[in-house]
């Protein structure tokens, strides 16, 4: 392990918000590596699909906080705090989503290059606020079915069903059975116990 290899995975993971949220498609490809994976909300899949589907979507801002970085060899885990933050409309009214949320990552060097090879977005706390207060936003929250949904990612699911959109289940978050099987899954791969997904 040396400090280089720490800070090309921290590098890593600032240029893919900055990618990202400024739309530079082809430059957020190259972030991952060409047969990796994502996981969030709302999709599940080749990150190469992923890409595609942000092409056809809103605007949206990551705050990217410090990784907390581990390498070993050419394999490195990676824990990020993250914001997600989203404007959308929600039967007419513009609203404002607010998420926090972990990127948990597994990074892999290639000929010399560091590269993501999987990533799950694990939930912890979100909110929705209108752009303009309005008791009409009440009566909507009021009716909705968010208490349907677990507290980690209930605004977030709500606004993907508003939009006609499914959750990509299981959807990570802390504390679940599948979250606890995930990070013991990428530690197996980061020990090399196991060579990748199951």
């Amino acid at each position: 392990m040396s400090l280089e290899d720490k800070f090309a995975c921290a590098e890593l993971i600032q240029s893919w918000g900055l990618y990202r949220d400024q739309r530079r498609w082809d430059e957020l490809l190259s972030t991952f590596h060409p047969d990796g994976e994502i996981a969030v909300s709302w999709f599940r899949g080749p990150f190469h699909e992923f890409v595609e589907h942000c092409k056809r979507g809103g605007p949206s801002k990551h705050l990217v906080f410090a990784p907390l970085v581990r390498v070993a060899g050419d394999r490195a885990l990676a824990e990020t705090s993250i914001t997600i933050l989203v404007r959308e409309a929600i039967e007419g009214r513009a609203v404002d989503m607010t998420a926090r949320a972990l990127f948990l990552d597994r990074r892999e060097r290639r000929d010399g290059e560091w590269r993501i090879l999987e990533r799950a977005a694990i939930y912890e706390q979100d909110r929705l606020d209108p752009v303009e207060p309005s008791t009409a936003f009440g009566m909507v929250m009021r009716a909705s079915s968010a208490d349907d949904y677990p507290e980690a990612y209930r605004y977030m699911a709500l606004r993907l069903a508003s939009a006609g959109r499914a959750l990509a289940e299981p959807v990570h978050h802390d504390g679940s059975a599948p979250t606890r099987e995930l990070y013991a899954r990428y530690e197996a791969w980061f020990t090399g116990a196991t060579q990748g997904p199951e």
